[in-house]
């Protein structure tokens, strides 16, 4: 039941030294204020880091050939070896978790030797030889045409995939390119799709968009590599984890290729979840800081309304004595004190709320205003459940800052109190 006459009494015994109140308030509205911009800049991280692995399946890993290091059945150390055809299919048949198995092959590089003739212009570009199911796996998108199908990969077809880059280097402005042809290794292929990647690839946001797809078959034919695959993308289902699945594939694929069980050197290996993983519980742990690090910066605060609340308790002293003779419960004062405490901590933590909300809707506003590409922070704001929780915050601080008061104040003798002057 709303009382009156207690919420006059509060305000008057606040406003009664404004200065004093506010320098007490500002310590509950900084560290309020700290908190929140602490969790939004955590969030805003996060958004940035994460919108780099838009469009990537991250339960993924990729595994490639490498030298052998140690001898088995009479096979040499240091040997040389190569993944199959046979080896997709194997791997599809004993391992159902796996939802993607992608072979790949790759030629050229972005700063080699040219490889790809178009009239007169000529560059080096990194071409792939791929199946299908990549778009699913890489973060890409078709702007222009399709990717390369099913029906490309039974057939074997001439035809290439390539990046905004490759335009920009290879044709003229305007130039539909579609249906075009272009001169790889001296084999023409025919253009049937423009990409653009949202990839960084380890920071050259420029080098992701200069890359050429084309079916694997035709790869494999056109290149001379017989039935060799360069590398595998595997991709889990949602229920199981890549990670774990590593150790089994890596140990059967040992196996097919008589491979010493112990020799770790042989098959390389990338595990994209288990470093996206780690990305998570970076966050997590950044998340701790802020709430640990904006607590403490809320407490020196409520310690600084305790301690004012303490004086004024020692100030009003003789008209605690005067209620206290009057008839005055100890519950009514400690209800008194406490409600000062907490409703000075409430005011002071909402403005604080308040002000990080105003200085964040600024900072978004900023960002709208900058280009997207290759920016690492993004969106930083903060959900309803972290208000709630500042607010469950400020509640218990300001019971906490009231506490020893409000016990002090209804320790006090009526005949104490009223002899004090």
């Amino acid at each position: 039941m709303f009382d009156r006459d207690k919420w006059n009494e509060i305000l008057e015994a606040l406003t009664a030294n404004t200065f004093r109140t506010i320098l007490t308030a500002f310590g509950v509205f900084w560290g309020i204020f700290i908190l929140v911009i602490l969790l939004a800049a955590g969030n805003g991280l996060e958004n940035g880091v994460k919108k780099g692995f838009d469009g990537i399946a991250t339960n993924t890993m990729f595994m490639w050939s490498q030298t052998t290091s140690k001898p088995f059945k009479g096979l040499p150390a240091t040997r040389e070896f190569n993944f199959k055809n046979g080896d997709v299919a194997a791997l599809k048949q004993n391992f159902p978790d796996l939802l993607y198995v992608s072979p790949r092959n790759q030629l050229g590089g972005y700063e080699g030797a040219n490889n790809v003739v178009r009239g007169t212009k000529t560059a080096a570009y990194t071409i792939y030889g791929d199946y299908p199911e990549l778009i699913k796996q890489e973060s890409m998108d078709i702007i222009k045409g399709r990717f390369v199908n099913q029906q490309d990969i039974i057939l074997k077809r001439k035809v290439a995939v390539i990046g905004a880059g490759v335009i920009n280097e290879m044709y003229d402005r305007a130039e539909d390119v579609i249906g075009t042809y272009i001169k790889i290794n001296g084999v023409n292929f025919m253009v049937v799709g423009v990409y653009n990647s949202k990839s960084q690839n380890n920071g050259n946001a420029e080098s992701a968009q200069k890359n050429i797809f084309m079916p694997f078959t035709t790869f494999q034919q056109a290149f001379n590599y017989g039935d060799t695959v360069g590398w595998m993308a595997l991709t889990a289902n949602d229920n199981a984890s890549i990670t774990e699945l590593k150790p089994k594939i890596l140990d059967f694929m040992k196996s097919r290729h008589s491979i010493n069980p112990k020799d770790e050197r042989a098959i390389g290996n990338f595990d994209l979840f288990q470093e996206f993983s780690k990305v998570q519980g970076l966050f997590l742990i950044l998340k701790f800081i802020a709430y640990f690090v904006g607590t403490l910066v809320l407490l020196s605060g409520v310690i600084g309304i305790s301690n004012i609340m303490l004086i004024v308790v020692k100030e009003r002293t003789k008209e605690i004595g005067i209620r206290r003779a009057l008839g005055a419960t100890p519950a009514n004062i400690r209800s008194q004190i406490l409600s000062e405490a907490i409703f000075l901590t409430i005011i002071a933590g909402m403005f604080g709320i308040a002000l990080a909300t105003g200085v964040l809707a600024i900072v978004n506003m900023v960002l709208d205003t900058m280009p997207s590409e290759g920016m690492m922070f993004a969106n930083p704001s903060v959900d309803l459940t972290v208000v709630f929780i500042a607010l469950l915050i400020l509640i218990c601080s300001g019971l906490f800052a009231g506490l020893i008061p409000a016990q002090t104040a209804i320790n006090v003798k009526p005949v104490d109190a009223l002899r004090t002057e």
